[in-house]
């Protein structure tokens, strides 16, 4: 008589390894060594946070291995480039490591770099469908998005050189968010890139990712305005370290989304149509972006709102910033419910999401440029 053998599936901790687990604890060894050094600047809230994202990013990295390493190199390389300050900011521009690859600055410019030369690689791949060039762009895009890790934590590092009151999470302006930007862009893309196989729109992603390059490119060399300054009074607050973040992932799944709509487009008109992925998995994968975008962003508006309750006194003043705000969360909001309510699907959607990611920037950026209000400390 056959026996019946029912396989039940494993649970994450049943699939870890010991690698996984060693991973794990050197992220809470390195939070612990983070308090041990740094408690005297740190609040209730901020420790908090610094084992939160121990818990967080161990359980992500066993998710996706890809991120984990990507975790642990930029561990590795901030804390040997902050070994080599010795305290002293000057040592930035006078150690040749730090001056030319791994100080906060040279760290972006390198990230920089690497995006142009990711662009450029997987437009060259999607057009000679060459898979060994697809590659190549992946580990670019992942070299980018490591050095602009350790240019953001290097760059923190430096703020509490030039004064321990000076010191902040590299959040809190347009120099710092744009960073920010365009490295999370990068990992949602990276992710689905992981899950789809779609390194055909890898070169649609980077447009938008090399846009803020651009920008940033401005900001340093036109304005040089990427130097670090101390917070404005309202951005002293616990909550900025999760409001931005979560808002940014939020415009990041929102970019996203609005790349792969032009992908679409363009496929459904017979452009590109057979280096491109299918028009089902593109219509997929646009809904997915947007549904983490607003998810995310709805959490950053309802945080953003407590984070005003206590700043200025009120929820809600109807600030520029705020309207913009919810005039970005009702486009989508719409959006997603003709996507699952209604079942739309096609052209129309992928013209919304491409229109939405206009809508979203005003909100951004144009609301600083144009407009004013509380928020103005986000001005060009």
């Amino acid at each position: 008589m056959n026996k019946v053998i029912d396989y039940q599936p494993k649970t994450l901790l049943q699939q870890l390894n010991w690698q996984d687990w060693l991973y794990a604890i050197l992220l809470v060894a390195g939070a612990v060594f983070a308090y041990a050094k740094y408690a005297n600047y740190m609040d209730i809230y901020e420790v908090v946070f610094l084992f939160g994202a121990a818990v967080v990013f161990s359980y992500l990295g066993w998710q996706w291995k890809a991120l984990g390493k990507l975790v642990i190199g930029v561990a590795v390389i901030s804390l040997f480039s902050i070994s080599l300050y010795h305290g002293e900011q000057a040592r930035a521009t006078q150690t040749f490591l730090l001056k030319f690859l791994i100080c906060s600055q040279s760290a972006i410019m390198w990230m920089n770099v690497l995006f142009v030369l990711a662009m450029v690689t997987y437009w060259f791949a999607m057009f000679k469908r060459s898979v060994f060039a697809g590659s190549v762009a992946t580990a670019l895009t992942w070299s980018a998005a490591l050095m602009g890790f350790v240019g953001l934590m290097v760059r923190w590092y430096e703020s509490y050189l030039i004064a321990p009151e000076v010191g902040h999470i590299p959040i809190s302006n347009l120099y710092e968010v744009f960073i920010l930007f365009c490295l999370i862009t990068a990992l949602l893309y990276l992710h689905y890139e992981k899950n789809f196989n779609t390194k055909q729109l890898g070169g649609f992603v980077l447009l938008v990712i090399n846009a803020a390059v651009g920008f940033i490119l401005w900001y340093t060399f036109d304005r040089q305005a990427n130097n670090i300054q101390p917070l404005v009074p309202a951005l002293q607050s616990y909550w900025m370290k999760i409001h931005v973040p979560a808002n940014f992932i939020g415009y990041g799944a929102f970019s996203l989304a609005a790349s792969v709509s032009a992908a679409y487009l363009l496929a459904n008109k017979g452009i590109l149509a057979s280096r491109l992925p299918k028009l089902e998995v593109l219509d997929d994968l646009m809904y997915k972006s947007i549904a983490v975008g607003f998810a995310f962003f709805t959490i950053a508006t309802i945080l953003g709102a407590i984070w005003a309750a206590e700043a200025w006194g009120g929820y809600w003043s109807w600030d520029p910033k705020e309207t913009w705000a919810l005039i970005v969360w009702l486009n989508y909001a719409a959006w997603l419910h003709l996507r699952m309510v209604k079942g739309l699907r096609g052209p129309v959607l992928a013209w919304w999401a491409l229109i939405g990611l206009i809508v979203t920037t005003f909100a951004f950026l144009g609301v600083n440029m144009f407009l004013s209000g509380l928020h103005s400390y986000g001005t060009l």
